[in-house]
C-alpha cells in the first residue's frame, strides 16, 4: 500500500517526515492530494499538523543535544556562535521560518538546542508551516 493510498494518514507521514533530514517533497504530495479530491481545508490542518510535529521533533533533537555532539559532527565554533546569537536575538520568531527548506531543519535543532521558549516556538513553527501550505492550497484553488 503506498502513502497516497493512505489518504490522510499518508499525508500527515509525508508531511511529518518531510519536516525532519528526510528529502521529501510535502508540498508535491499535498498538490496532488488536491488534485483527487481531497477537501482542501481538511488537507491544510493535515498537512499543517503532520509538518509542525515534525519540525517539533527537531526542536526536540536539539534540545537534548550537548555541545560535545557537534564537536564530533565538526561544526565550526565561529557557525555555533552565529546560531547562538541569531537565537538570543531573534529567539523563538525563527521558527516561523522553520519551513524553509535545508535551513528549517536547522532552524528548529538550533532553537531546541539554545533552548528557546518551547511554547513560543511550537506556535510559531505552526504558523510558518501553516502559511506556507495556505499559500499552496489557495494557488490550486485559484489557479
Amino acid at each position: 500500500m503506498g502513502t497516497f493510498e493512505l489518504g490522510y494518514l499518508g499525508l500527515f507521514i509525508t508531511c511529518f517526515l518531510a519536516a525532519t533530514i528526510i528529502p521529501i517533497l510535502s508540498e508535491a504530495f499535498l498538490l496532488t492530494m488536491l488534485s483527487a479530491g481531497y477537501d482542501p481545508i481538511i488537507s491544510l490542518f493535515i498537512a499543517t499538523a503532520g509538518n509542525t510535529l515534525g519540525g517539533y521533533l527537531n526542536f526536540g533533537i536539539g534540545y537534548i543535544g550537548k555541545p560535545e555532539w557537534l564537536k564530533k559532527l565538526r561544526v565550526k565554533q565561529e557557525a555555533i556562535d552565529k546560531w547562538k546569537l541569531s537565537i538570543q536575538k531573534y529567539g523563538s520568531l525563527l521558527a516561523l521560518l522553520s519551513w524553509l527548506p535545508v535551513i528549517g531543519d536547522v532552524i528548529g535543532v538550533a532553537l531546541g538546542f539554545f533552548r528557546a521558549n518551547v511554547l513560543w516556538t511550537f506556535i510559531f513553527m505552526a504558523i510558518g508551516k501553516f502559511f506556507r501550505y495556505l499559500v499552496l492550497v489557495l494557488i490550486y484553488l485559484y489557479f
